[in-house]
C-alpha cells in the first residue's frame, strides 16, 4: 500500500492500482470527472447496502447522516485552508457559485463583472440576474489568460460604483490557465465588490488556500480532481460574508431544530447554505476519496507530480509542427488544450481514443482538444500521446494511414 512517504516510483504503481479506471484507457479527463479510488467505491456500497438493509426511515439514519455530511464538511475545509464553519454542501460547483451570487442584495441597475474564461456553470446565475432583474452583465476580454497584469487591468477598468459581484475562474475550463486571483480579488476588495471563484479545474489539482485568495466566496466540486462520486460539492464563505449571504432554498438544514411552539428558528451559520437531497454513499463516498488522497497518497505529491507532467506534455506538443497549444505554458495548472492545424477537435480526439485509448474531450468553442494530466498518468502514456499527436499532424485526416487492426486468431 503506498503512503505519503512511499517513494515515487513505487508509489505510483500502488496508486495505481487503487485507481482501476486508469487501466481502462489513458485517463486524461479528471476536468470531467476523476477516476473513482476502489477504497471510496467499497465504502459507498457499504453504505448503499447499510440503507437497503435498515431503510431510510428511521431517527438513526438521519443522525448518521447529519454526522457524514460534518465529516463530508472537514474533508473539504481541510482541502482549501478553511475553517469548518466556513464551508457549505452543495450538489455541484455551478450550484455553488448560483447559491453565491444570489446570495447578495441585487438591484435592476447593478452590473456584474465575469470574463470571456468561464464556464457556463458559472454565468448561469449572472444571466438569471440580467433575465429576471436586469442586472447588467459586463463580460472582460481575459484572451487564453496569458497576460496577468493585463487581466487585472482590464477587469479594475470594467469595475464601477454599480458593480455588485464579480464573478472568475481560479483556472479556466477552457484554456487551462491559471488566473490572477488573488491580485484581482485585491482590486475588488478595495472597491468593496464580492469577488465569487469558480474553483472546479484547481481544488485538487494544484494548491488552493483560500484566506490567500482574498476571494468571497469560492466554489469547488468533489468529483473532478477530488475524485469523489458526482453529487457533491463545496462553497467557502468568507467569514466577514456569512452573516450577510441570505439562502436561496428552503429545507430543514436551512433551520434549527423547532422551539417549544413549533415555530421554525433560522440559522445564522454557513449551513444554512447548504442544499438538501442528500445521497448518503455518495456523502461517505467524497470523505473516502479525499482522505484517502490526503492520507495515502499526499497532496504534495499530487500537485508536484501532475503539474510537473502537464508542463512536460505542453512542451512537447509545442514542439510538434502543425499544432497549437492554447494553454499558456507559464500561467498553466494541470489542463493542456491544443488544436492541430486542418483537424477538427472532434477528429483528433476520435483517433486519439481509437489509436491509444485516450480518455479526454473536446472544448467546442475553442475547436481544440483538452486533455487533464492527473498524478496518475504515467510518462510512458503521455510519450504515447505526444507521438499519436505528431502521428496525427503529419497528415491531413485524408492522408492518415489506417489504425492498425488486431489479428484475430482461429480456436
Amino acid at each position: 500500500m503506498a503512503s505519503p512517504f512511499t517513494p515515487d516510483p513505487g508509489k505510483l504503481s500502488a496508486v495505481r492500482a487503487a485507481l482501476p479506471a486508469v487501466e481502462a484507457g489513458i485517463y486524461l479527463n479528471a476536468g470531467t470527472a476523476g477516476p473513482l479510488p476502489a477504497e471510496a467505491a467499497a465504502a459507498m456500497a457499504d453504505a448503499a447496502g447499510w440503507e437497503l438493509r435498515t431503510g431510510r426511515a428511521h431517527a438513526a439514519h438521519f443522525e448518521t447522516l447529519e454526522q457524514r455530511l460534518e465529516e463530508a464538511r472537514a474533508t473539504l475545509a481541510s482541502v482549501i485552508g478553511a475553517g469548518l464553519d466556513e464551508i457549505a454542501l452543495r450538489h455541484s460547483t455551478s450550484e455553488a457559485i448560483s447559491t453565491a451570487v444570489w446570495s447578495l442584495d441585487w438591484r435592476p441597475g447593478d452590473r456584474a463583472v465575469t470574463t470571456t474564461l468561464e464556464h457556463i456553470g458559472g454565468l448561469a446565475a449572472l444571466y438569471a440576474l440580467r433575465d429576471r432583474l436586469g442586472v447588467e452583465l459586463v463580460f472582460v476580454d481575459a484572451g487564453d489568460g496569458g497576460d496577468p497584469e493585463g487581466i487585472v487591468a482590464a477587469v479594475a477598468a470594467a469595475l464601477d460604483e454599480r458593480t455588485r459581484c464579480l464573478v472568475l475562474s481560479h483556472v479556466s475550463w477552457a484554456t487551462g490557465a491559471l488566473l490572477p486571483v488573488e491580485a484581482i480579488a485585491a482590486v475588488a476588495r478595495e472597491r468593496g465588490i464580492p469577488v465569487v471563484v469558480d474553483g472546479a479545474q484547481a481544488v485538487g489539482a494544484i494548491p488552493v488556500s483560500v484566506a490567500d485568495l482574498g476571494a468571497d466566496f469560492y466554489a469547488f466540486a468533489g468529483h473532478k480532481w477530488l475524485l469523489g462520486p458526482e453529487g457533491v460539492a463545496g462553497l467557502w464563505v468568507s467569514p466577514a460574508m456569512i452573516e450577510t449571504a441570505r439562502p436561496i432554498g428552503g429545507g430543514w438544514p436551512s433551520f434549527a431544530e423547532p422551539d417549544v411552539g413549533g415555530r421554525a428558528v433560522f440559522r445564522t451559520d454557513v449551513r444554512r447554505l447548504d442544499a438538501v437531497g442528500w445521497y448518503g454513499p455518495a456523502i461517505v463516498g467524497l470523505a473516502r476519496s479525499v482522505g484517502w488522497l490526503a492520507m495515502i497518497v499526499g497532496w504534495d505529491f499530487i500537485h508536484r507530480r501532475g503539474t510537473a507532467l502537464a508542463r512536460s506534455l505542453a512542451d512537447r506538443l509545442s514542439a510538434v509542427e502543425g499544432v497549437t497549444v492554447v494553454t499558456p505554458r507559464h500561467r498553466m495548472a494541470t489542463l493542456v488544450t491544443f488544436r492541430v492545424g486542418g483537424w477538427s477537435a472532434e477528429a483528433v480526439l476520435d483517433e486519439l481514443g481509437r489509436r491509444i485509448f485516450v480518455i479526454g474531450r473536446t472544448i467546442p468553442h475553442l475547436d481544440a482538444v483538452r486533455l487533464s494530466v492527473g498524478f496518475y498518468t504515467t510518462e510512458a502514456e503521455l510519450d504515447r500521446v505526444a507521438e499519436t499527436v505528431a502521428l496525427i499532424a503529419a497528415h491531413t485526416p485524408a492522408t492518415l494511414p489506417p489504425r492498425p487492426k488486431l489479428p484475430i486468431v482461429e480456436p
